[in-house]
């Protein structure tokens, strides 16, 4: 059984093997595993205690349904592709990591009837936009030799990145919280965290698959070192609340009028003040 699910990792590499599962101590990856475990506890409990939904969730399901259809069919063909490919090269573990999930949760988000459970999801799963990102800017191709697999590689994280932009243009039932309100990002990323520190090393370490470098840094990360899951909490932190709101900001149409009017008012407070200072040069 084993397998066709690990049998074909390179692990002459950072996709696993004896050297990337001793990349750290058990002692210290112990110690950083109970901290990072408790800090994502604290933030799903925050953030659960304090996530909003609107009053209001009208949808017009009918009305979007071709190009819904159309992206459905299109990402089902695609991923259809990439399963052959992970059964063909028997690397099957590899659809845990958290674009293979991510791309579960699209499909689904793309193809049920609207319900608040949707809008939840909808909100949970922006918080992985950064991964998509980040598989353009360190891609990992160099194991994929079959032909047409490469292409696959790039066509799902395109489509990864597409979905959620049209989706949030919809509007409906794919609404997003006022840019203010960090309770979403805040319980998607504990949850996110959770995944990883639990679910992904508990399988990584015995399987000795890095699975989503839980093992060991991959070949380009900046911040490799003995620390770099630590960095990573930090950065990601970071990065997966900015890429977040920045999407709500630039593509969703239903941003709460509160936040327009608080920009907006930010924006003002700003230009007056560069032009009273510029006043006061000139004087």
């Amino acid at each position: 059984m084993m397998e066709w699910t690990i049998g074909g990792v390179n692990t002459s590499s950072t996709s696993g093997g004896p050297m990337c599962r001793n990349f750290m101590s058990d002692t210290w990856r112990l110690k950083e595993s109970f901290l990072a475990i408790v800090f994502a506890i604290f933030l799903v409990v925050w953030g659960y205690m304090n996530l909003t939904f609107p009053k209001i969730n009208k949808h017009n399901y009918h009305h979007h349904q071709c190009g819904k259809m159309f992206l459905l069919v299109f990402f089902s063909i695609a991923f259809g592709i990439e399963l052959g490919f992970k059964f063909a090269t028997q690397t099957v573990i590899y659809l845990l990591n958290p674009c293979h999930v991510m791309t579960l949760m699209q499909l689904y988000l793309l193809s049920v009837a609207p319900s608040n459970k949707v809008t939840a999801l909808f909100r949970l799963h922006l918080t992985l936009l950064n991964g998509p990102i980040l598989a353009f800017l360190f891609p990992e191709t160099s194991n994929r030799r079959l032909p047409f697999e490469k292409w696959i590689y790039w066509i799902q994280h395109i489509l990864l990145i597409v979905v959620p932009i049209y989706l949030l243009r919809q509007g409906g039932i794919y609404n997003v919280e006022p840019i203010r309100d960090m309770s979403w990002i805040t319980f998607s990323y504990g949850l996110n965290m959770l995944y990883h520190y639990v679910f992904l090393q508990i399988l990584a370490i015995p399987t000795e698959v890095n699975l989503n470098h839980m093992l060991c840094p991959a070949e380009k990360d900046p911040f490799s070192g003995p620390y770099y899951r630590v960095f990573a909490i930090f950065h990601q932190g970071i990065l997966c609340p900015l890429v977040y709101k920045l999407a709500c900001y630039y593509f969703a149409t239903s941003m709460n009028e509160d936040d327009i009017e608080y920009i907006h008012s930010k924006l003002k407070i700003e230009e007056d003040y560069k032009l009273h200072n510029s006043n006061k040069k000139a004087h």
